[in-house]
């Protein structure tokens, strides 16, 4: 059974940082694409980043690049979402996502992954 949760969410400043981790379970998370996405109230889930399957390359939405970092470690079977200088508008739920079998041109689409979690609030705000 997959199990995939996460923590590291809270309020913060803008310009501030949060990390977020995800602890997972029931599956092997090297050989699995893993990846994050956000939701906004009233708005689709976005994707925010992800490692492709069986690879250490890494992917980022438009909106978070160079100011966002996806990373694990495989010993722990955690992955970590590293995310400085923060906005109002990254505000939301973010959710920890996982697959094993996942291709590259369905990563960002959330309807296409098999596994989340329960999802973490992080909000910026002055």
């Amino acid at each position: 059974q997959v199990q995939l949760v996460e923590s590291g969410g809270g309020s913060v400043r803008p310009g501030d940082s949060l990390r977020l981790s995800c602890a997972t379970s029931g599956l092997a998370i090297s050989r699995s694409a893993t990846g994050w996405f956000r939701q906004a109230p009233g708005k689709e889930r976005e994707f925010v980043a992800a490692f492709k399957r069986s690879s250490t390359t890494t992917l980022y939405g438009d909106s978070v690049k160079g100011r966002f970092t996806i990373s694990r470690d495989n010993a722990k079977n955690t992955v970590y979402l590293q995310m400085n200088n923060l906005k109002p508008e990254d505000t939301g739920v973010y959710y920890c996502a996982a697959d094993p079998s996942i291709i590259l041109s369905s990563l960002f689409d959330p309807r296409h992954w098999d596994y989340w979690g329960q999802g973490t609030q992080v909000t910026v705000s002055s």
